[in-house]
């Protein structure tokens, strides 16, 4: 079936790709290639090429890619093994409990910061937690006991106010302490200022541990690499070394970024044998982060194209603000699919603008080869972690879908938000 086409700003879509441009040419649509981008750039006086990612799945939506969930896992379990540690899930960093059966695989359980932690760890990773919070409210804390194989205090006073409870339940327990030293540059990801509420300090523990304390647990790091947590060990051994000798487990917390590309697993491995080795404890570690770490995406959908001040804005079916508030808290900049993050020559600058009515619901801008128009994919990269944990339904802006893309190929919803969600958690 032959067709006469010539018309500006076609849209067509194959698959996975999708054409745009001026045409103007006879096209067999039952023998096209469309996948011989050079026959059809012959064809055309002006094309765009954008790749339309995951066109099973209707932005906007997060999406797990189970086959890299699996790559971080077996790294971790490679390290807990060679190392002879304890690796477990920080359930603040990385709460997707339906991947939880490939997760148990790998990891020997959960830390949980709330009683909902520790219950979904309970219901869903098989086991116990180990919990740490700030501090425990008195009509919560059997739950916890009971859902909890080993329990952190902050402080000596919440200790001496739940330890007869922790010892009917046979829990481990544990005392958090600030090490006095973080490599964490951003303030409020740092845990160990000398102002912090987070940690005891050594002045505290002059006399040692009190009986009915197993352990000692401190946390550092915010995707940091083991040279870190050399600097991080040496100043924890120079404040409370003196408690080692009595202490049964130390528990270096979370923030070892041990997935990324160039982390030095070998050098994490020979720091905790030695450690292990000097001081006779066991040691447990539990990334958030480095389980998630660049795992899946946010995909979203340009809504709206505005040109308003010195650069158009994008206008996307997502919020900063409501999907992603860290890129706003801490805030940082996500990298973005086939765009530059600094201006490139030759490039199309958008800012990109969240949906809600916040202000301040932007990116600054981003530098793409092509023009974007109505209805192109944008893909926010690496939202696994310690973002979907964090969303909110602010101003009722639909929440994204979640979709696990399993190794077979097979793409699975797990998760569809809509009103009922946004009315129930408010009356």
């Amino acid at each position: 079936m032959w067709r006469l086409y010539n018309t500006t700003n076609m849209l067509c879509k194959k698959s996975d790709y999708v054409f745009r441009g001026h045409f103007s040419f006879f096209w067999n649509l039952d023998t096209i290639d469309f996948y011989n981008t050079p026959q059809i750039i012959y064809l055309c006086h002006k094309i765009s090429v954008m790749k339309n990612y995951y066109p099973e799945i209707p932005s906007p939506a997060f999406i797990l890619e189970e086959k890299l969930l699996r790559n971080n896992l077996e790294k971790l379990s490679y390290v807990s093994k060679e190392a002879g540690v304890s690796i477990i899930l920080a359930l603040k960093g990385y709460a997707l409990w339906k991947s939880f059966p490939l997760v148990r695989q790998y990891l020997a359980g959960a830390t949980a910061s709330s009683l909902s932690e520790a219950k979904l760890c309970v219901d869903y990773m098989g086991s116990k937690a180990h919990t740490f919070a700030p501090v425990y409210a008195p009509e919560e804390f059997d739950e916890i006991a009971r859902c909890s194989s080993h329990i952190t205090f902050n402080s000596l006073s919440q200790f001496e106010k739940y330890k007869d409870v922790c010892k009917q339940y046979g829990i481990s327990v544990g005392l958090r302490v600030n090490p006095g030293y973080s490599d964490v540059t951003t303030e409020m990801y740092n845990p160990c200022s000398p102002n912090s509420r987070l940690g005891i300090p050594a002045s505290e523990l002059a006399d040692g541990l009190p009986n009915g304390v197993d352990g000692i647990h401190f946390h550092a790091l915010c995707e940091n690499d083991s040279y870190s947590l050399e600097r991080v060990l040496k100043s924890f051994e120079e404040k409370f070394g003196h408690l080692l000798s009595s202490a049964k487990w130390v528990n270096m917390g979370g923030g070892h970024l041990i997935t990324h590309k160039d982390y030095k697993p070998e050098h994490v491995i020979q720091l905790l044998k030695d450690f292990k080795k000097k001081y006779d404890v066991a040691v447990i570690l539990e990334p958030g982060g480095a389980v998630g770490w660049q795992t899946g995406v946010l995909k979203a959908r340009v809504l709206d194209i505005v040109n308003y001040g010195e650069n158009p804005t994008a206008i996307l079916d997502v919020s900063f603000a409501a999907h992603m508030p860290d890129t706003l808290e801490m805030p940082y900049r996500p990298n973005v699919r086939d765009a530059f993050s600094e201006k490139n020559e030759g490039c199309y600058a958008y800012r990109l603008g969240g949906n809600s009515c916040l202000a301040g619901d932007f990116m600054m801008p981003y530098y793409f080869k092509e023009q974007l128009h109505v209805g192109d994919t944008i893909i926010l990269e690496d939202m696994m972690h310690y973002t979907m944990v964090k969303t909110t339904t602010f101003n009722g802006v639909t929440h994204p879908s979640i979709w696990i893309e399993h190794e077979d190929g097979r793409n699975e919803c797990i998760r569809k938000f809509g009103y009922a969600d946004f009315r129930d958690r408010l009356s």
